[in-house]
């Protein structure tokens, strides 16, 4: 038991500098040359508790996921509980770069995995319990899932876009400017809404389209 153990937190460690190479130099800088040099250790060790790059970037991958649903813990109404986990993925798709292109590819490459079934539980139990029949879950919750991980990952994207030239209040300021530049009769809508653009909040904007969408199914799924 004691050597069960310790090999769980060896493997535990490993994962835990994993993802502190990934968030310094994104998939590039995750090599086991690097991480044995990290770990002060050999590469046999390493390949003991993990075999390839690709199964210690789902393992990277499922430890992130899983601290930020955690969220979820916090007591409240199923709509609450669906906006805790929304941000808590949303804050680690932010603090981790890497992570949305891990969460895509998961999805798509690997949806048997234990990634894909941990965040379809955390956003559908809540959705059950929001008293949607049973023949409607599967679409409530993929139309949540699909929201948040794409909304997220592009909100990181144009942070990471904002930040080699100018902070974020630059950069939205230069993007308002240019859309307000548009021509009028081309863009009508795209030039009135260019100061809403450059003053928004991203999380106050990202919780506004998860309600949007809580809205829809609780209209959707009314009781008669």
């Amino acid at each position: 038991m004691a050597q069960r153990r310790a090999e769980a937190l060896s493997r535990a460690r490993i994962i835990e500098t994993a993802v502190e190479l990934l968030d310094a130099d994104g998939e590039r800088g995750l090599t086991f040359r690097a991480l044995t040099e990290r770990l002060a250790t050999g590469p046999g060790a390493i390949y003991w508790h993990v075999a390839n790059k690709g199964e210690l970037l789902d393992a990277a991958t499922a430890a992130v996921v899983a601290g930020a649903l955690a969220a979820e813990r916090a007591a409240g109404s199923p709509q609450d509980e669906v906006r805790a986990v929304a941000l808590g993925l949303f804050d680690a798709i932010e603090d981790h770069p890497w992570l949305a292109p891990q969460l895509s590819a998961q999805l798509t490459r690997g949806p048997s995995g234990s990634v894909t079934p941990k965040i379809f539980e955390s956003f559908g139990r809540h959705v059950r319990d929001l008293g949607v029949p049973k023949g409607s879950w599967f679409t409530a919750t993929s139309a949540l899932v699909h929201y948040v991980l794409g909304a997220a990952g592009q909100n990181a994207a144009n942070t990471r876009v904002a930040k080699p030239g100018a902070d974020r209040s630059e950069f939205l300021d230069a993007v308002s400017t240019a859309w307000e530049g548009l021509d009028a009769e081309e863009y009508p809508f795209v030039r009135a809404v260019a100061d809403e653009l450059r003053d928004h909040d991203d999380r106050e904007q990202f919780l506004a389209g998860v309600d949007l969408i809580l809205t829809g199914i609780g209209t959707v799924h009314s009781p008669a």
